[in-house]
């Protein structure tokens, strides 16, 4: 398995922004999505940045099998899963692109284990890029980086990272289970995961339908930033699972400190 990851994470985050180039160029232009046998949409972007990652990491971890969304909605998925393997969500928030609010990303992470230990958030419209292994995890703005960390759960309650189509019932089934939340913050794809890892918000419950793609990277950022993510039984969120679907989960920040 691969050990050296600041190396890898380097090589990754260049497969991101050459990913990013390519994304906007078809942001640039008229958008005409198509539809997928699920009927999620699609557009030239989602292809033309997946075809740029997985060259790369053809080039960088040889051997090593990859799950990317794209590919996998044409070919199917593996009965099963690698002990080491990348997941790869080349445009996520396809939604987000086409509304173009900007808030889609360029999602890479490596799984080991089932755990994801390594991972590449990019948003190309802002020019934000989020990384994290082991406990490093950073933001890079426009060439300036800066190391990042998850806070403690402030006294007064949480901030919740919604989605705009999700926010109201994720509101009331995340009170539902006891927690406090002081105010939300709206986020699109896997940003909510970063906003949280950025110690900008505590909470991200998720009660809909997500793929290990759609999760992977930002799920490995917060945990090198201090945080984690745990299925509704309090398990964490674990990576290679039959089908490559995940149950409902809450991502969050540190733990509250005790005086």
């Amino acid at each position: 398995m691969i050990q050296n990851f600041a190396p890898l994470c380097d090589r990754l985050i260049d497969a991101a922004y050459q990913a990013g180039e390519a994304i906007m160029t078809v942001y640039a232009g008229e958008i005409t999505p198509g539809r997928k046998a699920d009927h999620s949409p699609v557009t030239a972007a989602d292809v033309a940045a997946e075809t740029l990652i997985l060259a790369a990491l053809d080039a960088v971890a040889p051997g090593v099998p990859v799950i990317a969304e794209e590919q996998a909605a044409a070919n199917g998925l593996p009965p099963s899963a690698a002990q080491e393997f990348f997941l790869v969500d080349p445009l996520d928030g396809t939604k987000e692109f086409i509304a173009r609010n900007g808030e889609f990303t360029v999602n890479i992470a490596l799984v080991q284990a089932g755990v994801p230990v390594l991972g590449i958030v990019y948003l190309p419209a802002l020019d934000e890029m989020y990384a994290g292994f082991g406990d490093r995890a950073f933001r890079r703005c426009k060439n300036i980086e800066a190391s990042i960390s998850a806070r403690p759960l402030p006294p007064e309650g949480a901030v919740m990272t919604i989605s705009r189509s999700h926010a109201a019932k994720e509101l009331v089934k995340v009170e539902d289970l006891g927690e406090h939340v002081a105010g939300t913050i709206v986020a699109g794809s896997s940003l909510k995961f970063c906003r949280i890892a950025e110690g900008v918000a505590d909470l991200y419950p998720r009660f809909g339908p997500t793929m290990e793609w759609d999760t992977a990277a930002g799920h490995a950022v917060l945990l090198a930033a201090g945080g984690s993510v745990r299925t509704l039984d309090g398990q964490p969120l674990a990576y290679g699972k039959t089908g490559f679907r995940n149950p409902h989960f809450i991502a969050r920040g540190q733990r509250r400190i005790s005086a």
